[in-house]
């Protein structure tokens, strides 16, 4: 797969607008006991995600995988579970 198609596109910007309206529609809960370990899970997997794809010459979904492992590293630097200040890097310098 070298291109993304109208409908890839279409079915995950109907999956992200139903995450946000859930998301807004939900109560705020926090448990950051394990946050930090928590978030750089999340990102080592999508970086392995994201080589997996690469050798399969998947280079959508690798670079997918990318995006989703940088968006939880700019959420964590946002909500301050790392202190990073590196406007190269990170999005909320």
């Amino acid at each position: 797969m070298q291109n993304i198609t109208k409908e890839k596109l279409d079915k995950y910007f109907s999956i992200a607008e139903k995450a946000l309206e859930k998301a807004k529609a939900s109560k705020e809960k926090i448990n950051i006991k394990n946050g930090r370990k928590e978030f750089i899970d999340m990102i080592e997997n999508y970086l392995s995600d994201a080589r997996h794809f690469e050798r399969k010459k998947d280079f959508v979904n690798a670079f997918a995988a990318l995006n989703y492992a940088h968006g939880w590293l700019d959420a964590g630097a946002r909500l301050g579970i790392f202190d990073v200040h590196d406007p190269g890097l990170f999005a909320q310098d």
